[in-house]
């Protein structure tokens, strides 16, 4: 008998009676796919049975393959549409509109700019919390929230943006679905008032160079501002506080000097995008690691998942265990993917570096009390919480 080539050959998690993946998806994703990756050995691609064909991979080809052939892997039909948040912008122009689109909004984003709002995103930052409740405790999580909140404000509208506006803008993102994807109009529309308000003000008076300088000019500017700031928060409040919650327990990494390793090793075990999401736009024949060769659909929903790759024991030693040291040499090909790769890497992600690096930078030496730091995905993967720290007293850093 021939061996099948068609989706029904990929391995697969165990599946529930009437809802194949659906309700393991809705409730334990992390838990389904590390199954599903297990299962798919040395394959690196499997299946998941979500109302629709789709797949999940996770292999360094996998990753190359939907992170630059954008004929091919079309981002239109991908889970950013179903979140308003999202659903829009160059986050869901594929190609070939992406590329131009994407050099007119460079600019804002590039390093050069973003260098150049580093004291206004300092000055920004919340005091470091000292004193505080029981023995000086205090949650590294809200604490980012806040610094974010605040950070993104400064480089974005320069501090002018309503603060609670703005905080009950982003407050729907931190809850898990099907919270974030609810359509909130009137919110929305009080959002893009201010934004029109804001811009305005910089575009009569031709002064400012805040990122909405940069883009109210731009066709769709608005838009990509509102966007790419619900992009930006949760993603940096969450790399944050796993940050400080890893300094707090290795505390011979916290000096500025480490803070770039300790980053990439944080958002290697935490990528806040743990999940990404195409469209087949054709047929396609894939041959994975393993040899086994798949006709995979049109119309198929292709994941790839920067959490499996990244933590990957084919690819990494020791894969699970924060090894900031690793980082002294480059990483696998195609393995890292906090801010995904090729022509449609993150925007955001020169600008998260800084943010975060700089609130690092302020915060004393630390130590653990208690808290949960489990993972927990939503639209981006963050910690359960509280994650509770204090000073670390008499005890400085290596």
């Amino acid at each position: 008998m021939k061996p099948r080539s068609d989706l029904s050959a990929l391995p697969e998690p165990p599946t529930r009676p009437g809802n194949g993946h659906l309700q393991d998806w809705a409730l334990r994703p992390l838990a389904l796919i590390e199954e599903g990756a297990h299962r798919s050995a040395a394959g690196g691609l499997f299946r998941l049975r979500l109302g629709l064909p789709a797949v999940v991979g996770f292999s360094p080809a996998w990753n190359r393959a939907l992170l630059t052939d954008l004929h091919t892997f079309r981002s239109a039909g991908s889970f950013s549409r179903v979140v308003p948040y999202l659903s829009g912008g160059v986050i869901l122009t594929d190609a070939p509109a992406h590329a131009p689109r994407r050099k007119m909004v460079n600019p804002g984003f590039g390093k050069r700019h973003i260098d150049t709002l580093r004291e206004r995103v300092r000055a920004a930052l919340p005091s470091v919390p000292t004193g505080l409740g029981t023995a000086g405790e205090w949650d590294a999580l809200a604490w980012a929230d806040a610094a974010a909140l605040h950070m993104l404000n400064a480089a974005y509208f320069s501090g002018e943006f309503d603060p609670g506006l703005l905080h009950a803008f982003l407050a729907p993102l931190r809850h898990p679905f099907p919270v974030p994807a609810l359509p909130r109009p009137l919110l929305f529309a009080r959002v893009d008032a201010e934004l029109r308000r804001l811009a305005h003000k910089r575009l009569t008076t031709g002064r400012g160079d805040d990122l909405l300088a940069l883009l109210a000019p731009l066709p769709g500017g608005l838009e990509e501002t509102r966007i790419s700031l619900a992009a930006g928060h949760d993603t940096t409040t969450h790399a944050l506080a796993w940050a400080i919650w890893h300094l707090a327990h290795s505390p011979e990494w916290h000096a500025p000097a480490h803070h770039g390793a300790v980053l990439k090793e944080v958002l290697r075990l935490y990528p806040p995008g743990w999940m990404g999401s195409r469209r087949l736009s054709r047929d396609l024949r894939w041959t994975a690691d393993g040899g086994q060769s798949v006709l995979l659909p049109r119309g198929t929903l292709a994941l790839y998942s920067p959490y499996l790759s990244g933590r990957d024991a084919a690819l990494w030693p020791n894969a699970t265990e924060f090894q900031p040291q690793r980082w002294q040499a480059a990483p696998p090909a195609w393995a890292y993917l906090p801010f995904g790769g090729g022509e449609r890497i993150c925007l955001g992600m020169h600008l998260a570096h800084l943010m975060i690096l700089e609130a690092l930078a302020t915060l004393p030496p630390l130590e653990r009390v208690r808290g949960n730091a489990t993972p927990r995905p939503g639209v981006t993967l963050g910690p359960a919480g509280p994650l509770l720290v204090r000073e670390r007293l008499g005890h400085p850093p290596a």
